[in-house]
């Protein structure tokens, strides 16, 4: 028998994974969001391509500066570091473009 409690704290389990993995990843300590991560394909390059120009550019910035912070084997100070609750940009874009390849594949 399960109760609410036992409901509940399962609900939390994943997302504290996924949280914990954000954070043991390191690229968050880079500037990074998740997103700025997400492997290039076609379909990602489709999406990064359909973003707004503003925020187009503050991808590129984070990466920039995220590869210089690697080359120099430094990270930046904590209060810069990007946040697990920071919000997904890309993945509303690349959900739309793999639904549209989808539909011209059928």
């Amino acid at each position: 028998k399960t109760g609410p409690c036992a409901i509940s704290a399962s609900s939390r389990w994943p997302e504290g994974i996924y949280k914990g993995y954000y954070n043991a990843a390191g690229f968050n300590k880079l500037g990074l969001m998740q997103d700025d991560t997400i492997y290039e394909n076609d379909d990602a390059k489709e999406a990064v391509r359909r973003l707004p120009e503003n925020v187009y550019d503050d991808r590129e910035f984070r990466i920039k500066r995220a590869l210089d912070m690697h080359m120099r084997q430094q990270i930046l100070p904590k209060p810069q570091w990007t946040e697990y609750e920071d919000k997904a940009y890309l993945k509303p874009s690349l959900k739309e473009v793999l639904w549209e390849r989808k539909g011209r594949e059928e």
